[in-house]
């Protein structure tokens, strides 16, 4: 019970920060009918800008690290990424009136990494006093690429059965048709249906998984990370970091958290357009993936020392959804799937439940871990 009730006290106020206020300011705004509007080019500025600040504290922070630390976790990233994927082509895919590939399709958006998401839970655990590895908002590409990969690979793969499927199928109407005419027009290898045409049979159909890579880390948002990256372990950038981004972090996550709070208000629209499994899901994955993502880290903590606060990033990142690289990928990668379904369930319902109650749920235990 004292476990109980140290958790609840913690998570309450969680609540109260200001990070997720602006969430949920956003929201009420957007429900009574404002026409408020932040430009679309400042929104991307605004992410650039987080972005390149978590990578600039990470590369700095894996400059001065024992690399040996992040191998347990950035290999439990990677688990966690493919295996959110797998859990969709498991549950999402199986419900009524949902097509398998708009589920892969959503479930590589969930696997992937939300930066704002990132940078929002950074912002409350430093507020909190929290302390954490800082190279583990690195961990970012580890969970993100194999997700997307994940979901393209299982989408080709389920399309191109379906298609041979669909090809064998006609073929066998064709040779009853035949032979029940008294002739074989369709005979293997023949001019009208041999076997050398089939579809997904030449090693041209074949999943190219560098051009999914390659998208994926040319994305705006995972692209800015791995620039802060960079520069922070080969460069100095202390003296801009610490004069520059460092101050500015919180008030550009403030205006980014108002105006995910009106996107998601905006993208309900979009969501009643398909079917109510996706609300479904959108509600409940976010934090079964943190919680996947969670235990795996406290395996860690047990074995390695990664600290609480390490845990309870990790667990956010699995329970963020991306919305700004991933749609894009998943666009060019899965193309016969619905962006209504995966993005709107992302961002009208994944995105906030993650913020609002994964970001203090996670930050709770992880607090109530480190005791």
């Amino acid at each position: 019970m004292d476990f109980l009730a140290d958790f609840l006290t913690k998570f309450g106020s969680q609540l109260q920060s200001p990070t997720l206020g602006f969430l949920l300011g956003g929201i009420v705004v957007a429900a009574l009918g404002s026409r408020l509007a932040i430009p679309d080019a400042i929104y991307k500025f605004i992410v650039f800008m987080l972005l390149i600040k978590v990578g600039l504290s990470g590369g700095i922070a894996i400059r001065n690290a024992n690399i040996a630390e992040m191998l347990l976790p950035a290999l439990f990233a990677v688990i966690t990424g493919i295996l959110i994927v797998f859990i969709a082509s498991v549950t999402l895919a199986k419900m009524p009136g949902i097509r398998t590939v708009d589920a892969l399709a959503t479930g590589g958006l969930f696997g992937a990494v939300s930066g704002s998401t990132l940078a929002a839970g950074i912002t409350v655990m430093e507020g909190q006093g929290i302390e954490y590895e800082a190279w583990a908002g690195a961990l970012y590409p580890f969970m993100d690429i194999p997700a997307l990969v994940t979901a393209i690979v299982l989408a080709s793969i389920y399309t191109r059965k379906r298609k041979r499927d669909k090809y064998l199928k006609n073929e066998a109407y064709l040779k009853k048709e035949a032979v029940a005419s008294g002739g074989y027009a369709s005979e293997p290898g023949g001019s009208t249906g041999g076997y050398a045409s089939e579809p997904g049979g030449s090693a041209d159909d074949r999943v190219k998984i560098w051009p999914i890579i390659k998208d994926s880390l040319q994305g705006s948002a995972l692209s800015a990370l791995l620039i802060g990256l960079a520069l922070g372990l080969l460069t100095r950038p202390e003296s801009v970091f610490e004069s520059f981004y460092e101050p500015l972090f919180r008030g550009l996550l403030s205006i980014l958290m108002l105006v995910m709070g009106m996107e998601a208000w905006a993208r309900l629209g979009e969501l009643r357009k398909v079917a109510q499994w996706y609300a479904v899901y959108a509600l409940v994955a976010p934090l079964l993936h943190g919680f996947i993502a969670f235990g795996l880290g406290y395996i860690a903590h047990i074995t390695t020392g990664f600290s609480p606060g390490g845990v309870a990033l990790l667990a956010i990142i699995a329970a963020s959804s991306s919305d700004i690289s991933g749609p894009p990928t998943l666009r060019g990668g899965i193309p016969s799937a619905n962006p209504s379904a995966y993005i709107g369930s992302s961002t009208a319902i994944g995105t906030p439940i993650a913020i609002a109650i994964g970001i203090p749920l996670f930050i709770g235990l992880a607090q109530t871990l480190g005791g």
